[in-house]
């Protein structure tokens, strides 16, 4: 259960946090939440899907780990078997939260509750002796900066992709070699017809807004799916 917290010296001087990778650790996840300023790191290990959101209104980008819920293909032997962790699984358990009235600066909140947080006195601090921001802690306070930075200029992004009606309904169908079938639906991907289609002035409205480099990054990042399937296939084959 959540229970956040804004992160300070006096409650959480002695703060520890469990670093690594694992199911137990909060790790056991499909998909995670990505923004377009990381697309290119993303696109080298996860395919990039688009899901429309509960209300039915703006789009967010998912990095997907597997193909059914609670399934992290990238998790093994308490590793997470790629190089890049998408911003928004890498900052657990702390987030951005603003303050009661709405205005001002973002503050940086811990979850007292995720199964990160160290209750056996080990793990890493969050801060030294002297109260100070560890290491490990600035470098969580920069990914939570730019993954809140990101976040907030996304919504200029997907305007954009449904401005020229570049997202299409997304179905993966997969047979594995067990026998078993595979099925991948309710996402969206870009639409590589329709955008080969734009002509030179939308082309360039989306270069010059910076768009057009996260789109090609999405779409190169399809290419992934045949390494998700194989470590589907593998993990099917262990039993």
């Amino acid at each position: 259960m959540s229970k956040h917290e804004i992160l300070n010296t006096k409650d959480h001087a002695d703060l520890r946090v469990h670093t690594g990778a694992g199911a137990e650790l909060g790790d056991a996840v499909m998909a995670a939440l990505v923004v377009p300023d990381e697309f290119r790191k993303v696109q080298a290990h996860y395919p990039i899907v688009f899901r429309r959101e509960a209300d039915g209104g703006r789009f967010s980008a998912l990095a997907l780990f597997g193909f059914e819920n609670g399934e992290n293909l990238f998790l093994a032997n308490g590793e997470w078997e790629a190089r890049y962790r998408p911003l928004s699984m890498d900052i657990q358990p702390f987030l951005v939260g603003l303050p009661q009235d709405g205005g001002g600066e973002g503050q940086v909140h811990v979850d007292m509750g995720h199964p990160r947080i160290s209750a056996s006195g080990e793990g890493t601090r969050v801060f030294d002796e002297a109260g100070r921001a560890t290491p490990f802690l600035e470098t969580i306070t920069e990914k939570l900066g730019a993954l809140h930075v990101g976040y907030q200029e996304s919504s200029a992004f997907y305007d954009a992709l449904a401005r020229h009606d570049l997202l299409q309904p997304f179905t993966l169908d997969v047979p594995l070699s067990d026998g078993s079938n595979q099925s991948l639906i309710g996402f969206h991907i870009i639409d590589e017809d329709k955008l080969r289609a734009l002509d030179a002035d939308a082309l360039g409205s989306l270069h010059g807004d910076g768009y057009l480099m996260p789109i090609f990054m999405a779409l190169a990042s399809l290419s992934n799916f045949s390494e998700l399937i194989a470590r589907k296939d593998a993990k099917q084959a262990r039993g």
